[in-house]
């Protein structure tokens, strides 16, 4: 195998609640995180170095990036002796609480895995993950699960209730160190009830898990368009709205198909960056190959011999 292409899903957070400071200083963390049909799209190639490119995008190419730091990882567990020229094509708002960054990494961890058939373990790519961001974890798996800690106790729970989602980019993200230094200055009045969301989720009712949805960082996150939005959202019929992770973007959860529609379009009016998606029961994952997308070009045919020729081009007995 010389290529892979893989395809590496954003994330909201349908619920998050701080529930107090670990040893090591980090937030406990207690949340319900879904994969959504949004995605971060990687194609990678075997080659002698490492290289990656990012088309269309400002994020920076260095030794910070999630995708090298994902990379590096894996040739030195694996200690496999190769590189991969990398491109990712980036579609998750950058500062937004979706995990992008994340997403990356997990896409790179999963490609690698297949292009040099490491054969590594769920369980080996998610420890790799960890070691590059909290998120990376829950990126690889996927789906809807409950997400406790700093990210690293991850139960997975039943598919998320039919819905669809409307996501909102503000004009300015969020730093995720500044949300939480934020939090620990001013606190919350907000604490959803994550265990009422899982049980809702178990439930298939969409309802009750909107009931019990909430972000404790949504208060303290200094994203001033985020009332708005919701509010827009609430008015084109969102059973329930909020940010997601640290910010900056705002979702709004609805049943109904034609509604979400046309919140998407009204807030078109006013954001670059607004989204249309579902639920996805997944994290990032290889493509089946197809060799009109996989394959490169085949050589220009040559022009035919003179038929005039004698010999030449006659047909086959």
């Amino acid at each position: 195998m010389k290529q892979v292409t893989v395809l590496a899903p954003a994330k909201l957070n349908l619920s998050l609640d701080v529930v107090g400071l670990l040893p090591n200083g980090y937030h406990d963390l207690d949340m319900v995180m879904q994969t959504i049909t949004l995605y971060e799209r990687l194609t990678l190639r075997r080659s002698p170095e490492l290289s990656l490119r990012l088309p269309g995008s400002w994020v920076p190419v260095n030794e910070k990036n999630t995708a090298i730091k994902a990379a590096t990882a894996f040739f030195n567990y694996t200690g496999i002796a190769g590189g991969a020229d990398m491109e990712i094509v980036k579609k998750v708002p950058v500062r937004a609480g979706m995990a992008g960054g994340s997403a990356d990494a997990a896409g790179v961890l999963v490609g690698l895995n297949a292009l040099y058939g490491a054969h590594l373990s769920m369980s080996e790519l998610c420890a790799l993950g960890a070691k590059i961001g909290a998120d990376v974890p829950f990126a690889l798996m996927g789906g809807t699960c409950r997400v406790q800690g700093v990210g690293d106790f991850i139960k997975a729970l039943p598919p998320c209730p039919q819905c669809w989602f409307v996501v909102v980019m503000p004009s300015v993200g969020v730093s995720t160190p500044e949300a939480f230094a934020r939090y620990d200055r001013m606190g919350s009045p907000v604490h959803p009830d994550c265990a009422a969301q899982e049980a809702a989720i178990r439930d298939g009712d969409l309802y009750n898990l909107c009931a019990a949805a909430g972000n404790a960082l949504e208060h303290c996150s200094g994203a001033v368009e985020t009332p708005h939005i919701k509010e827009v959202l609430n008015a084109h019929g969102a059973i329930t709205s909020l940010m997601t992770g640290s910010g900056a973007a705002v979702f709004g959860v609805f049943e109904d198909e034609a509604k979400a529609r046309a919140a998407r379009t009204a807030l078109r009016e006013e954001y670059r960056q607004v989204y249309l998606a579902r639920p996805d029961k997944g994290g990032a994952r290889v493509l089946p190959y197809r060799p009109d997308r996989d394959r490169k070009p085949a050589p220009r045919p040559q022009p035919d011999r003179d038929p005039r020729e004698p010999g030449k081009n006659k047909p086959r007995r």
